[in-house]
């Protein structure tokens, strides 16, 4: 458990603006693209490439494996590493016969027949949560931005609370679950983030003292052993000094991934700077679960509310409203405007559920573009 004096040492020497960048992949047998249990082999031939050994990391399951950047100075950075990551990641994967697939979920994996990995990290997640841990079959983006200042940091997640079901739309690429169309857009939203503790839209704290109070209470009373058990979908990483946004599903494109990722970014900086002029903490948490409930059911292709003016707006402009919030800390910092196809993963899924391509044929499609575009990515420095 990291220390609470030292987790805001941490944030009060944190810098503005750095970028972490955590993708997680789906292994999968390249015949029949069940889920396959090759995350170890991986890791140990992983150990041979200079970029990989530094980037590549377990998650629960052993058919799961995750890259990492590492801290970048920016998000130029940040991508630049993620590529290099990236690249290695898929080299290895064809060398050793594996694909990789990027979607929220795998359409027809029974959760039952999943290995967890065996960390102690895990090992305490599965015996604590039990069915909720070995039900977690999910794969996800998450992106982390430094943000000097411990309470600064507290009020920046309280800011970006109402922002979270809009990125979830943007994000979405999981309408399957246990071999089911789920009516959803991201079934893995409804998997994991309706169903761990600790888990989805986090209250407004207001201030350090009263988030660290939170955590001492959680602390002194077993109901955590290390700080990573606060899921929030929003959070101040206690051991990086960074602000961690974990509501995406995992894109199924690069393309997608690098535009989410800058997307992210932009809305962490701009909290920041809305917070710096003095903006008070976004609204209830019963009027945001409003919103991330038609991210969960309809993604993009539905409506979301404008809790400001309780009035409903097409889900499909949510990209456009988010560019123009955060076209100042953009500019600040030269982000740029990011680009994004005109349908996301599970509007792209659910034209060909809605045509009758079948489930595996469904995801052949998501799985070839997974490959197409993230097999060939290199570094550009």
């Amino acid at each position: 458990m990291v220390s609470l004096e030292q987790a805001e040492a941490t944030f009060e020497a944190s810098v503005d603006a750095t970028v972490g960048i955590e993708e997680e992949f789906a292994i999968l047998d390249p015949g029949s693209l069940d889920l396959a249990p090759r995350y170890e082999e991986l890791h140990a031939a992983a150990q041979d490439d200079p970029v990989l050994r530094k980037a590549i990391a377990g998650e629960l399951i052993s058919s799961e494996v995750e890259i990492r950047s590492g801290r970048g100075a920016h998000l130029a950075d940040a991508l630049e590493r993620q590529r290099a990551a990236r690249g290695a990641l898929f080299r290895l994967a064809d060398a050793q016969g594996a694909r990789l697939g990027a979607t929220g979920t795998h359409p027809w994996a029974d959760y039952r027949e999943q290995q967890n990995i065996e960390t102690e990290h895990y090992r305490r997640v599965v015996e604590g949560l039990q069915y909720v841990a070995r039900r977690n079959n999910t794969f996800s983006l998450h992106v982390h931005v430094g943000v000097r200042g411990a309470d600064r940091a507290v009020r920046v997640c309280d800011r970006l609370r109402s922002v979270l079901p809009l990125l979830l739309a943007v994000s979405a690429s999981s309408p399957y679950l246990d071999a089911r169309d789920a009516g959803l857009h991201s079934a893995r939203t409804q998997s994991f983030t309706k169903s761990f503790p600790r888990c989805g839209v986090p209250d407004v704290y207001g201030s350090w003292r009263a988030f660290a109070d939170y955590v001492a209470f959680l602390q002194q009373t077993a109901s955590i052993v290390e700080y990573t058990q606060v899921w929030w979908s929003v959070r101040p990483h206690l051991s990086f000094g960074t602000v961690e946004v974990r509501i995406c599903d995992v894109q199924t494109t690069a393309g997608e991934s690098d535009a989410l990722s800058a997307l992210i970014t932009a809305c962490i900086l701009q909290a920041a700077h809305d917070v710096d002029a003095g903006a008070a903490a976004s609204p209830e948490r019963r009027l945001i679960e409003e919103n991330l409930w038609r991210a969960i059911r309809f993604g993009l292709d539905g409506k979301l509310i404008d809790l400001d003016r309780a009035v409903e707006l097409p889900a499909e402009a949510t990209v456009e409203r988010l560019l123009a919030w955060t076209a100042p800390a953009r500019a600040e910092h030269g982000l740029g405007e990011p680009s994004f196809p005109a349908l996301n993963g599970a509007q792209r899924q659910r034209r060909m559920i809605e045509s009758g391509a079948s489930p595996a044929e469904v995801y052949a499609a998501a799985v070839q573009e997974t490959h197409s575009t993230y097999s060939h990515q290199e570094s550009r420095t």
